[in-house]
């Protein structure tokens, strides 16, 4: 029998396990940083067009619109036809809008409200980028055994996660240094340099590298198994996301998911805003205290609340996050002290980060028939709340002036009660109400 090494320069294969994973994660870093795409510079676009508060929200949570809901269409995609076209596909539509809004920006000196549908629409195509995640999880898997699925994919979704953090941290100083367009223009040659590193380094798994040179699937599956590969794309993948629509805990967990990690969406893009305009910050220490103060605070604990969720079940930490998040909530609403909103502000960002972690525990555990189907849901439907939330946030500035962005995290006090609420439902019902069954087209498990 031939060895790993002779079927792999036999049949021409590239890559290894490590560039599978560090090339979906540097595809996942940098689409990702599109979440902080208008965030930072909001009060300039706000000042220029003179929006309104709920138009401000609209436009700083637009990435987060198609970065959502492209996540389940892209995702299903790479069981087709693996993780690179589907993220090249991505990363081209975002360029595009990227391209525009530097185009928009050098020519257009005086922005006026007439240009805002144009500005809300390229950032609707560079938010494209943010649908990385549900590509390079799929990417990342194929590469690697079961037993290690857990490391590798913490790996990527904690450095990926890294990405709003920094650029919310490093765009202010961007604009003092090169202005609005010339920010922007660098954001574009990093994307446009990004994707062509991952265009000539990322490799699909060997699986989907034999079927695009023609082998039949059952040959393939055999070469790329003895070559070290476990897991394999099934057939019905639609079929997945049926059978996990049908369970209803699947939609408790979007709930659940729309508060943690659509929320953190939402405040990645809120902050900056809210620092300026409430604390009257300026644009570069409103990104120190939103990127580093909340950003990749709440992307770094989630290695963490990984590892608490695996000791101590996903029930009851999500429990103890979500009152955290509530916690948080509750004093950025009452008061308006800037020491106290800052603690506010780090224990919503913990209380996010955590929760993320240990919605994704609660996954297999409840929909075991259809992982990947629930995941897709979950993921895609539960980030909306980073294009739902920003919008009402403006909503109370628009109703009570400037205290409205303090007053607007009752909407977090809400959603926090309702998912503390849930999360002990799922505690009181921690086994499955039925057994787990097999499902036709099931999938693999992601996260």
């Amino acid at each position: 029998m031939a060895t790993a090494n002779e079927l792999i320069e036999r049949y021409g294969l590239r890559g290894t396990p490590a560039s599978g994973l560090w090339m979906g994660t540097w595809g996942f870093f940098i689409g990702f940083a599109a979440v902080s795409l208008y965030g930072p510079a909001a009060r300039y676009f706000q000042s220029s067009m003179h929006i309104s508060g709920v138009l401000l929200g609209v436009l700083v949570a637009a990435p987060q619109l198609t970065g959502s809901l492209l996540r389940i269409p892209f995702g299903a995609w790479v069981d087709k036809a693996g993780g690179r076209l589907p993220m090249l596909t991505l990363f081209a539509i975002s360029l595009v809008g990227m391209w525009g809004l530097v185009y928009i920006l050098y020519t257009i000196h005086d922005l006026t409200l007439t240009v805002y549908p144009v500005i809300l629409l390229f950032g609707f195509m560079s938010g494209c980028g943010v649908a990385s995640f549900s590509v390079g999880v799929p990417q990342v898997s194929y590469w690697y055994p079961q037993g290690r699925q857990g490391t590798v994919l913490g790996t990527y979704g904690g450095v990926g996660n890294l990405a709003p953090g920094l650029f919310t941290l490093m765009l202010p100083f961007a604009i003092g240094a090169w202005g609005l367009a010339g920010s922007y223009l660098a954001w574009f040659i990093f994307l446009l340099a990004g994707t062509l590193i991952y265009a000539w380094l990322a490799p699909d798994a060997y699986f989907f590298q034999l079927r695009k040179k023609g082998v039949p699937p059952e040959e393939a599956k055999q070469v790329a198994r003895q070559c070290g590969e476990e897991l394999f794309p099934k057939e019905s993948v639609w079929q997945a996301l049926w059978s996990a629509a049908e369970e209803q805990r699947t939609w408790g967990l979007v709930f659940l998911y729309f508060t943690s990690f659509g929320g953190f969406l939402a405040l990645t893009a809120w902050f900056p805003t809210y620092w300026i305009n409430l604390h009257h910050m300026d644009i570069k220490m409103a990104g120190v205290l939103g990127g580093l103060g909340f950003s990749l605070v709440a992307a770094a604990i989630r290695v963490f609340g990984g590892v608490i969720s695996e000791r101590f079940g996903g029930e009851r930490v999500a429990v103890g996050s979500f009152v955290a998040v509530l916690a948080g909530a509750a004093l950025l609403t009452a008061v308006t002290q800037f020491a106290l909103n800052l603690i506010g502000e780090l224990v919503i960002a913990l209380g996010m980060g955590i929760g993320n972690a240990a919605v994704f525990k609660m996954v297999p555990k409840y929909v075991p028939e259809a992982v990947g189907g629930a995941s897709g849901w979950v993921g895609g439907l539960g980030a909306l709340g980073g294009f739902i939330i920003p919008p009402i946030l403006g909503a109370f500035v628009d109703a009570l002036g400037p205290v409205g962005y303090a007053r607007g995290f009752f909407v977090y006090v809400v959603l926090g009660v309702a998912a503390t609420a849930l999360a002990i439902a799922f505690v009181r019902a921690e086994k499955p109400s039925r057994p787990p069954r097999r499902a036709e087209g099931a999938g693999k498990e992601r996260r």
